[in-house]
């Protein structure tokens, strides 16, 4: 461990925050100049931008034969978006969930943690496999958009008839940057990302390194971690500045952007297809399905994720780090830690989600019977 990867660490931080503020402040712009909403832009354009890192360290990694690497960044980036950056996304300022999010998004979310899943239980993803994980994503980009431009102009028409009906004049139109200087801004935004993860991931992977840690767990965590930073950079920043809708929609985007495109186009690259680990099929990959799943009755939930939800998800992805830690060193007290996860702690999460659940839909139904759904609070 030296102190220049100490440093690389330190300047891919600023760089990634950076390069967070530029994207997030470009997007909210186009997505009112496009037509289409902030939730929108945040399952596209966001999503895909702070997923470039996660390319370029997966087509990295396939190119000098480091599949582990490739699978493990993809695989560990999903758990880390879902339980470690929604968690502390939520933590900073309660999120709001879009109607859309739940019925449409979510489950495509966990549709391509499950294809990942079938496609690599034989143990590589193929050229087929990887086509078929593109069109995917593909599909998804194109339905959201088309999605998005028809409620825009929904809304826009229910508005102006609003007006009509009430007798007053449109609001003035803002004044907003050019759509060159936006463009520049996003593009700008998913460059220092980039830069900034590599310095970041360049660095903690020489410390790993040199610690004696394996591909795969350095893939899992170290690299997983570090080029998922843009999406909890871009999130907090979305969330702090009332895009709220970006925070979560670049989060479940940039996880089926992750699965279709940052796996399926090196596969495509790769000539032979990537090799997957019996390990990452048989623990880990379930465990990213599992974390997509785990997303669905906490967004339900009043159409939000609150404090305490955030607080949960980060408790289980840390425990999920502990995992790995103590697996990668064969420490002797992994067993004793499963046991008590499997036992006590999974349990208990399970009744009080589903506690929660089954509370929300009786005080819909009660709420719906009294003709009014109280609105949720969100500060």
């Amino acid at each position: 461990m030296s102190a220049l990867d100490i440093g690389l660490v330190v300047l891919g931080l600023l760089v990634l925050v950076a390069g967070g503020e530029l994207l997030v402040r470009g997007a909210s712009t186009l997505a009112t100049r496009w037509g289409l909403s902030p939730l929108v832009i945040g399952l596209t354009v966001v999503a895909v931008g702070t997923s470039a890192p996660e390319l370029a360290v997966s087509i990295d990694a396939v190119l000098r034969n480091e599949a582990d690497l490739a699978v493990g960044n993809v695989v560990g980036s999903n758990i880390a978006n879902v339980l470690l950056i929604l968690g502390i996304a939520a933590l900073i300022l309660p999120l709001a969930v879009k109607k859309q999010l739940v019925r449409i998004d979510v489950p495509v979310m966990i549709g391509a943690s499950l294809a990942l899943l079938i496609v690599a239980a034989d143990g590589i993803i193929s050229i087929i496999d990887g086509l078929l994980l593109l069109a995917l994503v593909i599909a998804h980009t194109v339905v959201t958009l088309v999605l998005g431009r028809r409620e825009t102009a929904a809304d826009n028409k229910r508005a102006a008839q609003e007006r009509a009906d009430a007798g007053t004049e449109a609001p003035t139109a803002v004044r907003r940057p050019p759509i060159l200087i936006s463009v520049l801004l996003v593009l700008g935004g998913i460059g220092l990302l980039v830069v900034g993860a590599n310095l970041l991931v360049t660095g903690a992977v020489n410390i790993a390194t040199s610690l004696g840690v394996g591909s795969l767990v350095i893939g899992l965590t170290v690299v997983a971690i570090g080029t998922s930073l843009p999406e909890l950079v871009t999130s907090i920043i979305a969330a702090v500045r009332g895009q709220r809708d970006i925070a979560v929609g670049n989060i479940v985007g940039s996880c089926i952007a992750n699965i279709g495109f940052v796996l399926g186009f090196p596969a495509l690259i790769s000539g032979g297809g990537i090799l997957v680990a019996a390990e990452a099929v048989a623990l880990d990959i379930p465990l990213m399905l599992a974390a997509a799943v785990v997303i669905a009755p906490l967004a339900f939930t009043g159409y939000s994720v609150q404090r305490w939800e955030g607080a949960v998800l980060v408790a289980l992805y840390l425990a999920y780090m502990l995992y790995v830690i103590l697996d990668a060193t064969g420490h002797q007290a992994q067993s004793g830690f499963t046991g008590t996860m499997v036992v006590f702690v999974l349990p208990l999460l399970v009744l009080t989600v589903a506690t929660t659940v089954v509370y929300d839909v009786r005080r819909r139904s009660t709420s719906r019977k009294g003709g009014q759904i109280p609105p949720v609070k969100l500060p």
